[in-house]
């Protein structure tokens, strides 16, 4: 039986744990990363260099940007809701990343995988429900394992490390912060406690104090719901993001802090900073509002909001969300255009849209003007309003 193991890596804390407890039990490691595009060259280097030095058999880079715009993003802008309202679903790489665990896992022909995620929170979830999609795999997850003993377990692994020679960095004695394409999650300290978030607790979002003097305009255009083009130059879905990315961190665009009602069942309080993802579905929605119609408007958040649920919860693989997304896409097939956003800082405005398929009356102009009389819009009046009129008289 092969003995060896392929452990989705990171280079935080977690996953740098991860790896030495593994040897130690027998298992020959394989780290792969799955770069959504989310890191700089100095951190690939970093975490290549950090999987060498924990005495890994083989580490792998894996390019998950395309990926994650076709598998993740395109789908979640259609849908143009955050979980509970808010969050923009950042963790959303992990089933990216068991993509690219279990593709390096047949490679060397074992049925072991393993992560870093906590018996605490929600990824571990989203990492075992996808892998059991996939196949019958034997899951191995340290972290977990080393909760049944221990309390404080960000310190336990920071101790284990250490006293085997590995540094830990500074920044992860403080934060949980995990960075991909998406955005950037920040958690742990003081956002546990409900208290304000420290100077630490920062990532790609400029603070108001460094944004720019000149407002910024951005222009998208959409073929079928995908952002396809910003200022005129057509862009592969996950650079485009990237640049937007760039671009509107630098107005503090798209940070945000929330509590959710995790999988799980605690609350989880997260910093979070997505500012291309804020600056797409801003551009998204305001092109859907000019050319869907008002039931389509009207009825499809609430395929959105079970869409955000099901990638939210772990089922990534379900049926049910491969049939939403037909619906979804299937909305999409006006959504052609293009919308200019605005930010001065902080927010990002829809300032303009041009489409061929906004839906204007020829003769008519929302409170301005219309093209037939009085006598229909009294008619309209009164039958529109018929029931809750007949309630009233005869209640009275």
């Amino acid at each position: 039986m092969s003995n060896d193991i392929v452990l989705a890596f990171s280079g935080g804390l977690d996953t740098s744990f991860c790896i030495p407890y593994l040897k130690e039990r027998g298992w020959t490691v394989h780290t792969v990363f799955a770069d959504t595009g989310g890191v700089d060259a100095e951190e690939r280097a970093y975490i290549e260099a950090r999987a060498a030095e924990l005495g890994v058999a083989s580490h792998r880079t894996v390019d998950g940007g395309p990926a994650i715009w076709s598998g993740f993003v395109k789908p979640f802008v259609w849908a143009g809701e955050g979980y509970q309202g808010q969050y923009p679903l950042l963790v959303s790489d992990r089933y990216l990343i068991v993509d690219a665990a279990l593709q390096r896992a047949a490679e060397l022909g074992t049925r072991a995988i393993a992560h870093g995620c906590t018996g605490m929170g929600n990824d571990q979830v989203r990492f075992d429900l996808a892998v059991k999609a996939m196949g019958d795999y034997q899951i191995v997850a340290p972290i977990r394992e080393i909760q049944k003993e221990h309390t404080q377990t960000r310190a336990y692994e920071q101790r284990y490390l250490e006293e085997r020679g590995f540094s830990v960095r500074a920044k992860q004695k403080s934060y949980t912060i995990n960075e991909n394409l998406l955005g950037v999650t920040l958690s742990g300290g003081e956002i546990d406690k409900w208290q304000a978030p420290g100077e630490g607790a920062r990532g790609w979002c400029k603070p108001r104090h460094e944004w720019p003097a000149q407002p910024l305009q951005a222009k998208l255009r959409f073929e079928r719901g995908e952002a396809v083009a910003l200022d005129g130059e057509k862009v592969e879905g996950h650079r485009l993001l990237a640049r937007l990315n760039e671009l509107f961190a630098r107005y503090g665009v798209g940070r945000g802090m929330y509590t959710g009602d995790t999988t799980i069942g605690l609350k989880g309080r997260i910093v979070y900073e997505a500012p291309g993802l804020v600056a797409l579905l801003t551009a998204h929605r305001a092109l859907e509002e000019a050319v869907l119609s008002k039931q389509q408007n009207r009825f499809k958040p609430e395929v959105a909001r079970k869409w955000v649920e099901l990638v939210y919860e772990g089922f990534f693989h379900d049926p049910l969300k491969t049939d939403l997304e037909a619906f979804l896409a299937s909305s999409q097939a006006t959504v052609n255009g293009e919308v200019t956003l605005e930010t001065h800082g902080g927010t990002v405005t829809a300032v303009a849209v041009d489409s061929p398929h906004i839906l204007n009356a020829k003769g008519a102009t929302y409170a301005q003007s219309a093209d037939w009389g009085v006598e229909e819009a009294e008619g309209f009046i009164k039958l529109f309003g018929m029931s809750s009129t007949l309630w009233a008289e005869i209640n009275r």
